[in-house]
């Protein structure tokens, strides 16, 4: 794996603000869709997990340390890069060059120039940068809940009655535990569930396909190291999420592409 000695300083110099939630909460059924378009909201604006494209505020100083303290500054570098306008190696470090690129990316799309990731920014960020987008299987754009996984490039695509809701940075299995490819839906979902085979904590976990789940990673940090042994490891905060837009209702689940 990468080392992430380097960031891992960085952020003990700087304080980096944590988003943890505790898997120890209580299932809220899915509400009613909250659009976060307006480029005139303020960027203080109150953060739902409901909102589209939802993602917390990313700012100068902010670092992606370990899985339990962490900003989605990989995510937000990946996502900035794919959009032209970060021309640099991902670090988990919100510095100088990443709050140029954000500012850029705002200037492009008519946003107000801030350098900060708001939700707003994150909003047109996420949507912008939908991979692929064209490979999508038609089942997903299809009546429901659909969690649609592309193990080529470590995307996840939500959708909800033919519409696209959100989109994460996840990784499914390694070479020799591959996710298997394929339709189905969750079938059971264990909010503290920890591995028996592993021991280690799985929160928000939602089965499918014979054991296989979308949950919570305590080990993930950049999506593009490591991979797991044949689940979709999700940010903790990303799965929570899904659990919260999801968890109410059948979710339907379809993996494909190939492996990397």
């Amino acid at each position: 794996m990468k080392k992430l000695g380097a960031v891992f300083a960085v952020a003990a110099m700087l304080g980096a603000g944590a988003w943890v939630s505790s898997p120890a909460m209580a299932v809220t059924p899915a509400g009613s869709v909250h659009l976060v378009q307006s480029a005139k909201a303020a960027p203080k604006a109150r953060f739902s997990m409901k909102d589209k494209w939802a993602r917390q505020v990313t700012r100068y100083g902010d670092v992606d340390v370990d899985a339990y303290h962490l900003d989605h500054v990989f995510e937000l570098q990946y996502r900035l890069r794919w959009a032209g306008v970060f021309h640099t190696s991902p670090t988990g470090l919100f510095g100088k060059i990443t709050e140029a690129a954000v500012k850029r990316y705002q200037r492009q799309e008519g946003l107000k120039v801030t350098g900060v990731a708001t939700h707003i920014t994150w909003a047109h960020l996420i949507h912008d940068t939908i991979r692929h987008r064209a490979g999508i299987p038609h089942i997903c754009k299809t009546s429901g809940w659909h969690a649609c996984y592309d193990r080529k490039i470590h995307q996840v695509t939500l959708w909800h009655n033919g519409g696209m809701r959100n989109s994460w940075l996840v990784r499914g299995g390694d070479h020799q535990y591959q996710t298997r490819v394929g339709n189905s839906q969750v079938y059971y979902r264990d909010i503290n569930h920890v591995s028996t085979v592993y021991g280690t904590a799985m929160p928000y976990s939602q089965f499918f396909d014979g054991g296989e789940a979308y949950h919570g990673s305590p080990f993930m940090v950049d999506p593009f190291v490591d991979h797991s042994h044949g689940c979709i490891n999700m940010y903790i905060q990303d799965a929570r999420q899904l659990w919260h837009l999801t968890a109410s209702h059948r979710l339907y689940v379809s993996v494909y592409g190939g492996w990397d």
